[in-house]
């Protein structure tokens, strides 16, 4: 498998090294992170300024290995993050552009990919976490109409979002996985409550959400009626398999930052403390490699493979164990809020929870890669 790229993705990362270097010294100062509406209104101002130059659409309508590039030179130029927009240009979006009709990618795709509109993700229940397929949230079909009723958890960015891909119960007597739909829910519309959620690193961008009798039009479904797991899958392919390509680079990144730390420090005489950089730094190049694979896949498949389980189930581990590295290089100061890491080192805790456990993740090695029969 050719890991290299063209003479035109090269052209591409020239390109777009410019345009960064030219657009990111304009960029007004970050918000708080506690303050959720400021910072919407600067991660669509953000987006629209890819819009305009051109770049906006390189999740969806670009090779993935054009994406892939994009996400690197990005990630290295200091960019910001795509935000509050996480879940519609990576999540979403690319379900939509897979599976949505040519009028629901109209209605859809060209807001999100302008900066107007935020998604939020309405996947996991109180009840049903790790295992999604249980999902007890209910829609009565009435006319044109789904009347929703249940709650969400853990739901991405709900406070500040227009919609939500919301995975519902549409068959109650079906087997588990086949009585399922997808919906794109308004969030403003009559029945919504959002009650957010306060997290250990003192954030708030998740939330519960309460759905009592909102009414959510048929033509909202993607995909068919009942069929809503295989879309899900379509969509946690590309959570799994592209969404965190971003953040390798990112922590490539503070890898090199940690050991010019430890240098200026005096931990980096510490043997131990040195082989722990030393396997991180292999760990995240064959997360690199094993990015470009799945990137590769994807060039002929139009989603990511399953090899993305594979990926998000040691970039998960990779992550928690180069932030308590982070902690050994600081010493008492992995205690103080206000130095680099220590927040970071927080949100690591969630990244073997969030976008299916690491339980499920070898579950999905083990069933589909490898052909283990299932547990009892």
């Amino acid at each position: 498998m050719d890991l290299s790229y063209t003479p035109e993705e090269e052209d591409f990362r020239a390109r777009l090294r410019e345009w960064l270097a030219k657009a990111l010294p304009g960029l007004p100062a970050k918000p708080r992170p506690e303050d959720w509406p400021a910072r919407r209104a600067y991660d669509l101002g953000w987006q629209r300024m890819l819009y305009d130059a051109g770049y906006a659409d390189v999740h969806w309508d670009a090779s993935p290995t054009v994406r892939l590039i994009f996400l690197e030179e990005t990630e290295r130029a200091g960019a910001p993050y795509v935000g509050a927009n996480f879940v519609g240009l990576l999540h979403a979006g690319p379900t939509i552009a897979a599976e949505g009709t040519e009028e629901q990618r109209a209605r859809w795709l060209a807001p999100i990919l302008r900066g107007d509109e935020v998604w939020c993700q309405g996947f996991s229940e109180p009840g049903a976490g790790s295992d999604l397929a249980a999902l007890r949230t209910r829609a009565r079909r009435d006319g044109d109409d789904y009347v929703v009723s249940g709650s969400k958890i853990w739901t991405s960015h709900a406070e500040v979002a227009d919609w939500c891909e919301l995975l519902v119960r549409t068959d109650p007597e079906a087997p588990r996985h086949r009585g399922i739909s997808w919906l794109a829910l308004p969030m403003d519309a009559p029945g919504v409550t959002v009650r957010p959620l306060r997290t250990l690193a003192g954030s708030a961008e998740f939330a519960e959400v309460f759905l009592d009798e909102v009414r959510v039009p048929v033509a909202h479904r993607v995909g068919a009626e009942n069929d809503g797991w295989r879309v899900t899958m379509v969509t946690l392919s590309f959570e799994r398999g592209t969404a965190f390509v971003g953040e390798v680079v990112a922590c490539r990144r503070v890898l090199g930052s940690l050991a010019r730390e430890a240098r200026a420090n005096g931990t980096w005489d510490d043997p131990e403390l040195r082989r722990r950089l030393g396997r991180l730094n292999a760990e995240f190049r064959a997360l690199w490699r094993l990015t470009q694979w799945n990137v590769s896949e994807a060039e002929g498949r139009g989603v990511p493979g399953v090899g993305g389980s594979v990926f998000k189930l040691r970039y998960s581990h990779a992550r928690q164990e180069l932030y308590d590295a982070a902690a050994a290089v600081l010493g008492p100061d992995a205690l103080d809020l206000d130095r680099p890491w220590v927040l970071d080192r927080l949100s690591s805790l969630s990244y073997t929870i969030a976008a299916g456990t690491s339980q499920i993740q070898r579950n999905i090695v083990a069933e589909r890669i490898l052909g283990l029969p299932k547990g009892r």
